[in-house]
């Protein structure tokens, strides 16, 4: 009796060991991950990184310094006398009232400072090219040098730009009208990615239809963008590049010129996205890393990100890649909706060109209305890179909650490549009243699926007739 006891208590103490970190990890003792634990967890631990801009409390009214909000008086130079004023005291808030804020030129920011504009308040910037001089940048994932963002800060910390007002690109008569003309520009960029041409020697500009972002801030720490709407801008709205720290909160878009993207954080790190009005002529949000040879080298992935409560309107709500060489983790998109059109709700991209990861992806009670495909993930992106070997690992992906309407071309699509499957992902709560094709899949491993209705659900069979035993013989 007392050998049996001894026995138990050491089969006991075995099986403790082996099941208390699989426990302690939020997994149940069948080894599956508790997946909604998981999730919050990710998504607390990621918020509590995120603090936003801290501003000096000096408040400067850039009607002070000389500018006029009459629309044509170029208020560039009070902008600039006024933040670097700012600069010089250590920081503040400059303030700008309502009326119409004539720019011929870009906005250079500095730390410590937050840019209000009131409701009725309008930055509207020049488009003639010639005002905006070559400064450091990245352009679709390549690093170099080119026309300045109409609103730039590079190395900065605590930097906002908040309240009612509104931006205005105004690239309607040149920077829009570049897209047909910039591929040889484009091309060329990327060759010396691939080639490794060192950042320096990289100059574009007049001559090369490489358009600037509306606003990019690069290597920035504790950002906070709230509140303003921004409309007509040049190419992506908002480009967080190498940014830590950064809150987007209430933001509100009416841009539909080519390649307007709402926000694309790219190799950046803790970043809250929440409550936007997005009607963006493209994407909604990408997060990207990096194209390729410089997303490798730089190797610093997108990372720590949380959506929640957006309202989606344009292209596709939130892209990962295609631009994702650097990788791109523990991304959390909770409970968002849509204001309009979407062509995709959730969009994967990358290719074999790509390298890079993406991982640790968790969608929570998203809704959208009538879509071309409601999840897609690819690692083919355009056809891209067949002959390549830099294949990307796509896994741990998990989706729970998510419906549409209809899908006019498809519900669910993983393609992975036979070199790297796409590996352990989950659907759960998966609603589509009506779809052209349900479920596709290829080159997966590690696949689940549970409570999925796609097209209408089955209804319960009814009793077998004497009719039906026909079938039985």
């Amino acid at each position: 009796m007392k050998r049996n006891f001894r026995w138990l208590i050491g089969l006991f103490t075995i099986l403790t060991a082996i099941l208390s970190p699989a426990l302690a990890a939020g997994q149940s003792s069948t080894g599956q991950p508790d997946l909604d634990a998981r999730r919050e967890a990710l998504r607390d631990s990621i918020l509590a990184n995120i603090h936003g801009a801290t501003i000096a409390k000096h408040i400067y009214d850039v009607t002070k310094f000389g500018a006029k909000g009459d629309g044509t008086s170029d208020a560039l130079p009070a902008f600039r006398k006024a933040i670097d004023t700012i600069a010089k005291t250590k920081g503040g808030c400059l303030k700008v009232p309502a009326g119409t804020y004539f720019l011929r030129g870009p906005l250079t920011l500095v730390s410590n400072l937050c840019i209000e504009l009131d409701e009725g308040a309008t930055l509207k910037f020049d488009p003639d090219p010639e005002l905006y001089p070559i400064v450091k940048t990245s352009w679709e994932g390549t690093y170099l040098y080119n026309y300045s963002p109409m609103i730039y800060g590079y190395g900065l910390h605590d930097v906002a730009i908040t309240g009612k007002g509104v931006i205005d690109g105004n690239a309607m008569t040149t920077f829009a009208t570049w897209r047909k003309i910039q591929k040889p520009a484009q091309m060329r960029s990327r060759e010396m990615n691939h080639t490794s041409v060192p950042a320096e020697e990289r100059r574009f500009g007049a001559g090369d239809w490489l358009r600037p972002h509306l606003i990019q801030l690069y290597d920035c720490k504790r950002v906070t963008l709230e509140g303003v709407k921004m409309i007509n801008s040049p190419f992506w709205c908002v480009h967080l590049l190498q940014c830590d720290d950064a809150i987007c909160r209430g933001l509100r878009y009416d841009a539909k010129l080519v390649n307007n993207d709402g926000i694309d954080p790219e190799s950046s790190s803790n970043i809250l996205i929440e409550d936007i009005h997005f009607d963006n002529g493209d994407d909604n949000i990408a997060i990207k890393s990096g194209r390729d040879n410089d997303g490798w080298i730089t190797a610093r992935p997108c990372e720590n990100i949380v959506i929640r409560n957006c309202h989606f309107k344009g292209l596709h709500a939130v892209v990962i890649g295609s631009e994702m060489s650097g990788g791109v983790r523990n991304v959390v998109m909770e409970n968002c909706d849509y204001a309009g059109y979407c062509k995709r709700g959730v969009y994967v991209k990358t290719n074999p060109d790509r390298g890079g990861f993406v991982s640790g992806i968790f969608v929570k009670d998203c809704v959208f209305g009538d879509v071309e495909d409601l999840f897609y993930i690819t690692s083919r992106y355009a056809g891209e890179g067949l002959e390549s070997a830099h294949y990307s690992i796509v896994t741990d992906i998990h989706v729970d909650g998510l419906s549409c309407g209809t899908a006019s071309a498809a519900a669910l699509v993983l393609q992975g490549t036979d070199a790297k499957p796409i590996t352990d992902v989950s659907f759960d709560n998966i609603s589509v009243r009506e779809a052209v094709t349900g479920i596709s899949f290829s080159d997966v491993i590690g696949v689940s699926m549970g409570n999925c209705h796609i097209g209408p659900s089955a209804g319960t069979p009814t009793q077998v007739t004497a009719k039906d035993k026909i079938f039985e013989k």
